[in-house]
C-alpha cells in the first residue's frame, strides 16, 4: 500500500500545478506555450526512469508507447483548455471522475459486469459535478465547456492509464515510460511555430511558467510511475482523486493571496462547490472500499 503514497503526492503537485497554469493564462500564456514547456520537462524527467530497467520488445510492438504518447497529448491538451475557461476550483473535481472511468475501462477490458460498487459511485459522480456545475455564478457557456474539457481530459487520462498498465509488464517500466515521454517530447515540437517565446524571456512569466510546468511534469511521473510499476491503476487512481478536493480549496487560498476571480466567490457557491467535491471524493471512496 507504500505504493499509494505516489498518487497522493501527484494529487497535491497536479493542482499546485493547474494554478500556475491558471495564472500563466491570465497573464496572456495561451495553452499550447503551457503544454509545449511542460512536455519537455516531462520528457526530461521520465528520461531518469532508464535505470528502472526493462527489455525492449520487437519492433511490431513500438507503435505502443506512440499511441499511449497520444492519449497524454489529448488529455492535457484538454485539461489546460479547462484551466484556461474556467476556475480550478471548477476544472479539478471534475477530473476527478477519471477514477471511475478507469474502474469502467478495466471491467470492459476484464469482460466483467460493472459491480454495484462501480454504478454506485458513478451515480455519485454525476450528482458531484451536478453541484459543482449548479454554483449560478459566472458566464454558463463558460462553465459547461470547462466541464466538458475536463470530462474530455479525464477520458483519455483513463484510457492512458489501462494502457500503461497493460503494456508496462512486457516492456518494464524503465523502457516503456521514458519511450512514451520521449514521443511526447518529439510530438510537442511541432507546437514551436506557435509558443510565445518573446512572452517566455519575461521574468515575470517565467516564474509562472517554468514552476508550473515542472510541478505538472512531476505529478505525471509520480502517477504514471506507479501504474507503470504496480498496475494499481484502479486504487492508484482512487487516491489521485483528491485533487478535487486540494483543488477547491488551494485554488481559493491562491485567489485570495495573488487575486482571481475565486477569490470573489460567494460563500454559497464555495460551498456548493466544496460539497460538490466532496461528493466526487465520496465516489472514489466507494470504489476501492467495496471493492466488487
Amino acid at each position: 500500500m507504500t505504493h499509494l503514497l505516489l498518487p497522493l503526492l501527484a494529487s497535491l503537485l497536479f493542482v499546485g500545478g493547474m494554478i500556475f497554469a491558471k495564472r500563466a493564462s491570465l497573464a496572456g500564456i495561451g495553452p499550447l506555450t503551457f503544454l509545449f514547456v511542460s512536455n519537455l520537462c516531462a520528457c526530461g524527467a521520465f528520461s531518469f526512469l532508464w535505470m528502472l530497467g526493462g527489455e525492449l520488445p520487437s519492433a511490431d510492438m513500438w507503435w505502443q508507447p506512440v499511441v499511449i504518447a497520444g492519449l497524454y497529448l489529448i488529455g492535457l491538451t484538454f485539461t489546460f483548455l479547462a484551466i484556461q475557461m474556467g476556475d480550478v476550483s471548477v476544472a479539478t473535481p471534475v477530473f476527478g471522475i477519471k477514477v471511475i472511468l478507469v474502474a469502467l475501462l478495466l471491467t470492459a477490458v476484464e469482460v466483467n459486469p460493472p459491480g454495484v460498487s462501480i454504478w454506485l459511485a458513478a451515480l455519485l459522480a454525476t450528482l458531484g459535478i451536478a453541484l459543482i456545475q449548479w454554483t449560478g455564478e459566472g458566464e454558463r457557456h463558460h462553465l459547461v465547456l470547462t466541464i466538458v474539457f475536463a470530462v474530455l481530459s479525464a477520458t483519455s487520462f483513463a484510457t492512458f492509464d489501462i494502457s500503461v498498465q497493460r503494456c508496462a509488464p512486457v516492456w518494464g517500466a524503465g523502457r516503456l515510460l521514458p519511450a512514451i515521454y520521449w514521443t511526447v517530447g518529439v510530438a510537442s515540437l511541432v507546437l514551436v511555430p506557435w509558443v510565445q517565446w518573446s512572452d517566455l524571456r519575461r521574468v515575470e512569466i517565467q516564474k509562472l511558467v517554468f514552476p508550473g510546468a515542472m510541478l505538472v511534469a512531476l505529478q505525471a511521473v509520480c502517477i504514471v510511475l506507479a501504474v507503470g510499476m504496480f498496475g494499481d491503476a484502479a486504487r492508484v487512481n482512487v487516491v489521485y482523486a483528491l485533487r478535487g478536493l486540494w483543488g477547491v480549496g488551494l485554488a481559493w487560498l491562491a485567489a485570495r493571496i495573488w487575486g482571481g476571480r475565486e477569490a470573489n466567490l460567494s460563500r454559497s457557491t464555495l460551498l456548493t462547490r466544496f460539497l460538490g467535491a466532496a461528493v466526487l471524493t465520496a465516489a472514489v471512496v466507494v470504489v476501492i472500499v467495496a471493492g466488487d
